[in-house]
């Protein structure tokens, strides 16, 4: 994994806790869509004013900040695919008749997923559970081009996490922040700037452990359905005695590079090849992607 592979230097660690089950909060990650409402901003910073923060960078390929393009075209066409380490999840936003914006996610089966967090930064993050309802998730960033900034990092995050235990300081008993001012003028949630506020609200507030039975799945769910038929297929089998199925992923599969995660704008007719080479010249560009 590119976490693991990276320097020292150009990577960055951080945990944070959550007062719910693991894997309502790995589900986030792996929905596509929630971006275009739960961390919808009604103006955009400049990018020089966002590092170490996921969506405020420009798109790789067009001179439009992530962040407008998740407000202005939140229908997203979402497609999933089987690999060696769980899945990959492709979300296309079509632009115009011309330009996609391409996103790539993963899932590393069963906690993790890997996401891109700006054009030349990527996270890795675990969801590790304390216990049935409370989880830690732990996050590597890994930047393909230049040594992180750690004390940046590390000082925006403990604006909103305490040590030693990296508790939110944001949380059930302070509402999270809101703001209804915020929320009419500036973000759709109302709770500030900081993505993880939202989605630690987001997940904390379905209960310590979400009650499926109420959902009604659609078509923007596909990657959640994907993961929790793995899921249903691995506990079936420890249940039985076996082994995982060959059919789903191992944890510790050998031989799984990177996985790429993009997020760029290309040719709305050849999305499916230009990403690959999105990533590809990254990796050429980068210190040390590119070697073996």
């Amino acid at each position: 994994f590119d976490c693991f592979t990276a320097p020292e230097s150009y990577t960055f660690a951080f945990k944070g806790f959550l007062e719910c089950n693991w894997l309502q909060v790995l589900e986030v990650g792996i929905d596509p869509v929630h971006a275009s409402f739960l961390h919808r901003f009604f103006e955009d910073e400049k990018p020089s004013e966002g590092y170490g923060r996921q969506f405020r960078d420009d798109t790789d390929g067009a001179n439009i900040p992530v962040t407008q393009v998740l407000r202005d075209f939140p229908r997203t066409t979402i497609d999933v695919e089987d690999t060696n380490y769980g899945l990959r999840i492709l979300s296309l936003r079509e632009i115009d008749e011309v330009r996609t914006h391409i996103r790539i996610t993963n899932l590393l089966f069963p906690q993790a997923i890997v996401i891109p967090m700006s054009n030349n930064m990527i996270i890795t993050q675990w969801h590790v559970p304390v216990d049935n309802e409370h989880c830690y998730w732990y996050a590597i960033f890994t930047d393909f081009n230049q040594i992180v900034d750690k004390d940046s990092m590390r000082n925006q995050r403990l604006k909103l996490y305490e040590l030693p235990d990296y508790m939110p300081r944001l949380n059930k008993s302070n509402n999270y922040g809101y703001d209804p001012q915020e929320q009419k003028d500036r973000t759709y949630t109302g709770m500030g700037m900081d993505i993880n506020v939202h989605d630690q609200w987001a997940v904390e507030s379905l209960g310590p452990i979400q009650d499926r039975t109420l959902e009604q799945l659609g078509t923007s769910d596909k990657a959640i359905t994907a993961n929790r038929r793995l899921l249903i297929q691995a506990v079936n089998a420890m249940q039985n005695g076996e082994v995982m199925p060959p059919d789903v992923p191992r944890p510790d599969v050998n031989g799984v590079k990177g996985p790429p995660a993009v997020d760029t704008i290309g040719e709305s007719g050849n999305w499916s090849e230009y990403w690959p080479t999105v990533d590809a010249a990254r990796r050429q560009r980068s210190a040390w992607a590119g070697k073996e």
